[in-house]
């Protein structure tokens, strides 16, 4: 017999937000006598927020089977709708269709169109992911009619992110975002579950993201992270919250924190949370190739591929800093092929930098061109200024200096006020170029001097050196060859002594070297010494 004190307890703990006391008691209860359907539903609700897959599915396999047992079918119909969308959730395509099958049948055999528009959003959703905008977008509608009729706020919320993705994936982005400020309210003001919210929110910011849309993703973001600090056991989200804030805090340049928000987020996604699959390793990866981790930038952005997803521009960027620029063109291209015009618009800088550097202007100026199509519906300051050092780069490849050096200040001007110092700093470096190319070499060295400055106080090696090799000066950190053969020895594990056997060396020389390694790698441990050097590529 089911123990009434651990129920009612596991009942409460749900009630109160506390899911990992929630799994707990309502598993104890379980394991005792048993669940009713309602109550399983409420264990499976509790283990997917707390990351524990296995266990939700389980009993929401049961809940859905205790429901029919019940002739409870709008009861059954509801669960197998929300398992179809928890298995698409995970990639588990097959299965989630059979769900979802499994609740479009029982809801055709009852009168019930508040139902009917909540089974159809899981094959809404398939049909967008299967590119049938048209088709997705319909079903979406239906579905957000019947819930606004009925004042269902959770449907409403979820009806309205796949009418926006419908909107943002045919590149009415305008629109989107205004269904997107119109669900935010409807968040606020309460009646949403934590599903929906959860789902919900992170798509917002994600799209507020790659619309280049810092203010919206900041408030958005900031709504999240209350949302989840009021649930301090919540697994699920919590991941993707961090990964989504480390993203917005490059871009501030706060890089810092961005990088312990892309640890944290790598922390909650060991620890469950499976929708930061891609968010979590892409947001590290985004980090480490910032600050010169190239290796550590690889082995993320391999994991973030290991989602189904293209880990992109990170990518394509990290393989053409690393001088790999051939393979850098084939990722941005191949990603630029797949057809989605929001994507692409979030592609396309990058596109334009790796294909202008590579000699193939007339591939960067049709990246150029789409990125200007999209000026009027992005409309932001981030966004146009973008655009404007898009701009730069080709004018300057084309051999128009006098127009690069216009386009690149416009860009560093957007970039301030938009506050995105990194991307200011990139500016810079190309207006620098245009100066110089132009005779004015004193004009070049202030812009030079300038994002020097910012990429130094960011730590933005890779730039920091590129910045260097413009002004022709020699980094502090460029080693000579002989401090870089002792660094390869340290990294070995060999004792001063060992290195001086191995070199013919005084361990005294070998001392000064290995000081004057430190100096020049702002570190003071051997294991820092070989950290870096395995970064970059010395080992």
């Amino acid at each position: 017999m089911t123990s009434p004190s651990a129920l009612e307890a596991g009942r409460t703990a749900a009630g109160e937000l506390r899911w990992a006391d929630a799994v707990e008691y309502l598993a104890r209860a379980d394991a005792d006598g048993g669940l009713g359907a309602a109550d399983l539903e409420l264990l499976s609700t509790a283990a997917i927020l707390r990351g524990d897959r296995d266990s939700a599915f389980d009993a929401g396999a049961r809940a859905y089977g205790g429901y029919l047992e019940a002739s409870d079918g709008a009861a059954a119909a509801r669960w197998a709708a929300w398992m179809a969308f928890e298995l698409f959730e995970v990639g588990d395509r097959s299965e989630s269709q059979t769900w979802s099958s499994r609740a479009m049948q029982i809801a055709a055999g009852l009168d019930d169109p508040l139902l009917s528009a909540t089974v159809r959003l899981g094959p809404a959703v398939a049909q967008l992911n299967s590119g049938d905008l048209s088709e997705g977008r319909r079903m979406g509608e239906e579905s957000l009619a019947v819930a606004e009729r009925h004042g269902d706020q959770a449907l409403i919320a979820s009806a309205s992110l796949v009418v926006a993705k419908a909107l943002i994936a045919g590149g009415e982005l305008t629109e989107a975002l205004a269904i997107h400020d119109r669900t935010m309210d409807l968040i606020e003001a309460g009646g949403t579950g934590p599903f929906q919210t959860g789902d919900v929110l992170c798509a917002m910011i994600s799209d507020a993201i790659m619309a280049s849309d810092l203010d919206r993703a900041t408030a958005w973001s900031e709504a999240l992270d209350h949302w989840c600090r009021s649930q301090p056991s919540l697994v699920t989200f919590s991941g993707q919250r961090s990964a989504l804030l480390a993203q917005i805090q490059l871009v501030r340049g706060d890089w810092d924190a961005a990088a312990a928000s892309a640890e944290s987020a790598m922390a909650r996604f060991r620890a469950g949370d499976f929708r930061a699959a891609h968010g979590a390793p892409y947001a590290l990866g985004e980090v480490q190739r910032l600050r010169g981790a190239f290796h550590s930038a690889s082995e993320s952005f391999r994991l973030a591929r290991e989602s189904g997803w293209e880990p992109q521009p990170g990518s394509a960027l990290l393989l053409f800093v690393m001088g790999r620029t051939g393979q850098a063109r084939s990722e941005v291209r191949r990603t630029l092929a797949g057809g989605v015009p929001f994507i692409g618009r979030f592609v396309r800088p990058a596109a334009v930098e790796i294909e202008a550097a590579a000699g193939d202007l007339d591939a960067a100026r049709r990246s150029l061109d789409e990125l200007r199509g999209s000026a009027d519906t992005m409309g932001t300051p981030l966004f146009d200024a973008i655009v404007a050092l898009a701009a730069a780069r080709v004018r300057f490849a084309s051999g128009d200096a006098v127009g690069a050096l216009a386009d690149a200040g416009r860009a560093a001007s957007g970039f301030l006020e938009a506050g995105a110092p990194y991307e200011r700093a990139r500016a810079r470096l190309v207006a620098a170029d245009a100066h110089a190319s132009l005779g004015d070499r004193d004009a070049a060295d202030v812009e030079f001097r300038g994002a020097r400055e910012t990429f130094l106080a960011l730590g933005a090696e890779p730039a920091l050196a590129e910045a260097a090799a413009r002004m022709g000066e020699r980094r502090t950190r460029d080693l000579t060859a002989r401090e870089a053969e002792v660094l390869q020895l340290v990294s070995t594990g060999l004792t001063n002594r060992g290195i001086a056997e191995r070199l013919t060396l005084s361990e005294r020389t070998v001392d000064r070297h290995l000081s004057n390694i430190f100096a020049k790698l702002g570190v003071s441990t051997r294991s820092a010494a070989t950290a870096y050097a395995y970064e970059h590529g010395l080992v």
